[in-house]
């Protein structure tokens, strides 16, 4: 009787310290998930990706995807965010100039190229130099680019077409977009007859094709940064981005046509 006694009061004890273990080890088991804050053109890119680290780890990312600009302003006015993918440098320095990045994780991750696009089937094709015909060709249509006030691909295309001594006859005739997938968006209907976009968005509808490739030397370098925000405690965040960076990782981007970042002087 005794025997029994203390055979029962081992397993009631047995089952405590089991259900403690499951109660402690229940938070560890809850996955924070990660919210990241990505250049519009690389939706499907960190969407593949999101997938791939759900599978690996069971976290869930969370992604916004817009103009560069305004999802630093979002940062900045203070929205909640683990990650941030730029896609130039300023914006990435705007944050980092006022302390809402975490400096030490901030690295180059991208680079991309720069074309000219023109609905899938068109004829046109400009050819992109001093002196070429880019302005004539768009007769009485418009260019569709990024608002190059704070749109960094129509920062580039600015400096491209200003390197060509053509940014003042195209200018007026610019279809000001918020970020590069509206521009693509636009050209793929067919409502632009060019556009000015990234290689990598071009790849992704096949309603547009590339008709003109800019030289590297007309405008500076593309390159996507990357780097946590200053406020996020989020340990997820940091595996996440550091397999963004990982071969694995970078296999994706390259698969959707990015490119390895430039090296800067």
């Amino acid at each position: 009787m005794v025997g029994a006694r203390k055979g029962a009061a081992r397993r009631l004890m047995t089952a405590a310290v089991v259900g403690l273990g499951l109660l402690t080890a229940a938070p560890a088991a809850m996955a924070q998930d990660v919210l990241v804050l990505a250049a519009a053109s690389t939706k499907n890119a960190v969407e593949k990706l999101a997938g791939q680290f759900k599978a690996k780890t069971g976290v869930a990312i969370t992604s916004s995807f817009a103009a560069s600009s305004a999802l630093a302003k979002q940062i900045e006015n203070g929205a909640p965010a683990d990650l941030f993918i730029s896609a130039d440098l300023d914006w990435m320095d705007y944050l980092q100039k006022r302390n809402l990045i975490k400096v030490d994780s901030r690295v180059s991750l991208l680079g991309n190229e720069l074309v000219v696009i023109a609905p899938k089937g068109s004829t046109l094709k400009p050819d992109l130099k001093p002196g070429g015909d880019l302005p004539a060709l768009l007769g009485d249509g418009r260019l569709a680019t990024g608002d190059p006030s704070n749109v960094p691909v129509g920062k580039y295309a600015q400096a491209a077409l200003e390197s060509f001594g053509q940014w003042a006859q195209i200018e007026p005739k610019l279809a000001r977009t918020d970020n590069v997938r509206a521009a693509l968006a636009l050209v793929s209907r067919g409502e632009a007859p060019l556009g000015i976009v990234y290689r990598t968005d071009a790849a992704v509808d096949p309603g547009v094709a590339v008709v003109g490739v800019f030289p590297p030397g007309s405008h500076p370098a593309i390159v996507f940064p990357v780097a946590l925000t200053a406020t996020t405690t989020n340990a997820n965040a940091v595996k996440f981005l550091d397999f963004l960076k990982s071969p694995e990782g970078l296999a994706v981007f390259q698969e959707f046509g990015f490119v390895p970042a430039p090296k800067l002087p």
